[in-house]
């Protein structure tokens, strides 16, 4: 009850954002958002919320995505998933990025390549455990990093999986 009154788009919204702006140090000035509102509340009503909530700050759970996709490749030869500090999030969150065409931050160009390259950072993570990855935060295309078995592609011929096939029809 106490954070759902930031939340109504409008006026409201607005002259919460204008509240956690002065409030909350470093925020830039822009309508009230959900994880501001949140800080905001814990800090200035710490005695009605503090003893409720566990703050985990021993990982890097999330991160916004401006100061982070353009440091991936550097996160990889630097950090290890999971650890805190500056290593890479759990999550990358894109606020400020509307794709949808109304009212954004940042150029939906920008916000997409950005995407992208969060979504193969982690499809990486992922693939790597197989020993693949991606040629590049930008490309689709996927290389062999580790061969660790004895043929890999045995049933490629076999089945004829390299190519799509046509419907066929029963």
């Amino acid at each position: 009850d106490a954070w759902a009154p930031m939340g109504p788009k409008g006026r409201v919204r607005d002259d919460a954002g204008k509240i956690l702006t002065a409030y909350l140090k470093g925020r830039p000035a822009f309508e009230a958002d959900d994880q501001s509102a949140l800080i905001y509340l814990l800090l200035s009503q710490k005695d009605a919320w503090m003893e409720k909530v566990y703050v985990e700050n021993h990982y890097y759970l999330h991160g916004f995505w401006e100061g982070l996709v353009d440091k991936y490749e550097e996160m990889v030869d630097k950090y290890h998933p999971g650890l805190g500090d500056e290593r890479w999030p759990f999550v990358t969150h894109f606020v400020g990025c509307k794709p949808c065409g109304s009212y954004a931050d940042y150029t939906v160009d920008r916000c997409f390549k950005s995407m992208e390259r969060a979504f193969n950072f982690a499809d990486n993570q992922v693939m790597e455990v197989y020993g693949f990855r991606h040629r590049g935060l930008l490309s689709t295309k996927v290389k062999r990093i580790r061969n660790e078995t004895v043929s890999p592609l045995e049933f490629v011929d076999k089945f004829d999986i390299r190519r799509p096939h046509a419907e066929t029809k029963p």
